[in-house]
Parts: structure tokens; C-alpha cells; sequence
């Protein structure tokens, strides 16, 4: 029965630190997106300014009105979450390139932990994921991990 008890106690012991960790982790996890505004969805005025002299393609927030640019080239939706490191690199390094992106390329930035439904339709289980849709919202491609804007535009069919 001593032997029981012990485990018993461990185990439980083992539960709330793990909660307590969760617990302690979970603030840090948040502060990151509330005081993320540079690499946070809606800071386009870069990629507008852009757009505008380069004549390239184009980054910006997504909206579903923005799907039927599909019509005249390609839309890649960027499901990104700022407190993703990964999905931060991809962002700084499309954002320093601009002028890079093709003729025709819309990339629309996705917020990750606020569009529910949208990850839902194009079955978004992670961050950092990349769907190219047509004007209609059909999924023509998705794909994971493309770590510079260089390795996204070579997966746009």
C-alpha cells in the first residue's frame, strides 16, 4: 500500500507541475501577439508603398474579397501566427523583399488564431502553412514550411 500512495503522490505531483507550466508559459505565449504590431496582420503600408512603384506582386492582409484577384494570377493565403518563429522569418524575409515577389503573386496574410473557419475549409492544422486558391476559394495547392519568399513563389503553380 506505501508503494501506492507514493506513486499516487508522484503522479499527482507530476500533474500540477505540468499545469503550473501551461499555466506559466500561456502569458508569455500572448504577450508576444498584443504588443506585435510590426509583424502583427494589418501593417501592409510597406507592401502597399511597394506594390505601387515596383509594379511587382504583392503582400497584404487577407479579406475574402481579395480571393478574385485569383483572376488575374495567382493567391497564396500565409497562415501565420506571430508567436511562431518560423512564420516570423518567412514574414521579415518577404516583407525585405517586396520587389521580389512575381507579377501576378497575391500573397494574403492569414491570421492563424483568428481565422477559425478559413484554416476549417483548407483543412490549416498547424502555422506556417501556405494554400494558393482560386477566385472561387478552391484549394489548387497547400504546402508547409517555406522558409523564405524565394522557396514560397517556387511552389506557386
Amino acid at each position: 500500500m506505501g508503494n501506492k500512495t507514493l506513486l499516487s503522490i508522484v503522479f499527482i505531483v507530476v500533474v500540477l507541475a505540468i499545469i503550473g507550466v501551461m499555466l506559466f508559459r500561456s502569458p508569455q505565449a500572448e504577450a508576444p501577439t498584443a504588443g506585435d504590431a510590426a509583424g502583427e496582420v494589418g501593417n501592409t503600408e510597406e507592401a502597399t508603398d511597394g506594390d505601387a512603384s515596383t509594379g511587382a506582386g504583392s503582400y497584404e492582409p487577407y479579406t475574402s474579397e481579395k480571393l478574385a484577384l485569383a483572376n488575374e494570377g495567382a493567391v497564396v493565403l500565409f497562415f501565420r501566427a506571430s508567436w511562431c518563429p518560423t512564420c516570423r522569418a518567412l514574414d521579415s524575409d518577404i516583407r525585405a523583399n517586396l520587389g521580389e515577389i512575381p507579377e501576378g503573386v497575391t500573397i494574403l496574410d492569414v491570421n492563424y488564431d483568428t481565422e477559425t473557419a478559413l484554416k476549417q475549409k483548407y483543412g490549416v492544422t498547424y502555422q506556417h502553412t501556405l494554400v494558393q486558391v482560386g477566385a472561387d476559394g478552391t484549394m489548387i495547392a497547400k504546402w508547409t514550411g517555406s522558409p523564405t519568399l524565394e522557396a514560397l513563389v517556387v511552389q506557386v503553380r
